[in-house]
């Protein structure tokens, strides 16, 4: 059984200075070599990113971590249902760590496996059309075995619509879970009307809604949300065109429908770092997504000006959990020989939640 970190082991690492904690992190990972991979996710903190092997999204890591056969040990400093997702796809030999288990996801633990399959029966108990259950890769293992144990499949935000159109070819409804924003706004953008797609609020009876609306809609969107992206606002765009004339907004699609309404571009986070990438000198953006990718993209690309939509700054404070003194200490106790914060997917689950992937990459 995996150790978890305790306050005595925390406090050995609390009081490192950044340059030591940075030389042990360096040296216990020359010790490791290619038995070692780690993943940073792009809205990981710079101190703890530069140590990666890999940035990306949450997939892409997945896929590159697994495809290093070499490397015994993945080590994924994002949140937990990255590194589930990691589980998911690695090899039998692989095992996957989270530096902190305290690094979740609110959008994710917005739909609970109970809580849809509640809403499932009920939603077949409403309506006699087949629904097709599709879910966006921030979600939990638990969710992704539903969906491929119901016939569905997984998106990403890259992936959505092709997703959601094969979806639609195989039944007459569509369910979406978890975030409603990425699912409102890759079905309006395929033509879907506001009025054919109903959010399905699980703390309420029947969803919030009445049995028509429920027979009449073509996408059932579950209500969730991305704590970051929820809070840009169309008055953030209005005040960034008057502050900074010229400048071109680019939202991802976690965002609010009337901010994706209002942004000149709209896309994944691998879609933003390309425009951005491939815009030419002078530019001006102001990016709708997590603030530590935004000040990168800004660092990389200095005869750019690069901001947040919104001049707060939107931080994952989940994503923030995973530390240098974490990193360390999970990298000392593998040189060590030991295992700690293992993320380990049950069997039957990690065997459907793969078949909702594997149907989703088929499609793509």
């Amino acid at each position: 059984m995996a150790t978890t970190i305790s306050e005595t082991a925390l406090e050995n690492y609390v009081e490192l200075s950044d340059r030591e904690l940075d030389d042990r992190i360096t040296r216990a990972k020359a010790a490791l070599g290619n038995r070692l991979v780690i993943l940073g996710h792009h809205y990981q903190r710079d101190e703890v990113v530069k140590f990666a092997d890999y940035r990306g999204d949450s997939l892409k890591l997945s896929q590159l971590a697994a495809s290093r056969k070499e490397a015994e040990y993945i080590v994924f400093c994002g949140v937990h249902f990255m590194a589930e997702a990691a589980d998911i796809l690695r090899s039998e030999r692989q095992t996957v760590i989270l530096p902190d288990l305290n690094a979740g996801c609110s959008m994710a633990d917005m739909a609970e496996l109970e809580q849809v399959e509640v809403a499932w029966e009920e939603l077949r108990r409403v309506t006699p059309a087949k629904i097709v259950p599709i879910t966006y890769i921030n979600s939990t293992a638990a969710i992704k075995a539903f969906v491929g144990r119901h016939g569905g499949a997984v998106c990403t935000s890259s992936n959505a619509r092709k997703i959601m159109e094969w979806a639609l070819a195989q039944g007459e409804k569509g369910l979406f879970l978890p975030d409603e924003h990425l699912g409102r706004n890759t079905g309006y953008r395929m033509g879907i009307p506001l009025e054919q797609m109903v959010v399905w609020d699980p703390h309420q009876d029947l969803g919030g809604l009445n049995a028509e609306p429920i027979r009449s809609a073509r996408m059932i969107l579950w209500k969730g949300h991305c704590s970051i992206h929820q809070r840009f606002l169309p008055q953030h765009v209005d005040k960034v065109r008057r502050d900074v004339p010229g400048i071109r907004v680019i939202a991802h699609p976690e965002c609010r429908w009337d901010v994706c309404q209002l942004a000149d571009e709209v896309g994944s986070t691998e879609f933003i770092i390309k425009c951005v990438t491939e815009s030419p000198p002078g530019s001006q953006w102001a990016v709708a997504t997590e603030i530590h990718m935004v000040n990168r993209l800004a660092q990389e690309h200095p005869d750019r000006r690069v901001i947040s939509l919104d001049d707060c700054g939107c931080l994952c404070s989940t994503m923030y959990r995973i530390s240098p003194q974490h990193l360390c200490w999970t990298l000392e106790n593998l040189v060590e020989g030991r295992v700690v914060n293992r993320i380990q997917v049950e069997r039957e689950t990690r065997v459907w939640a793969r078949a909702a992937l594997d149907r989703m990459l088929a499609i793509h």
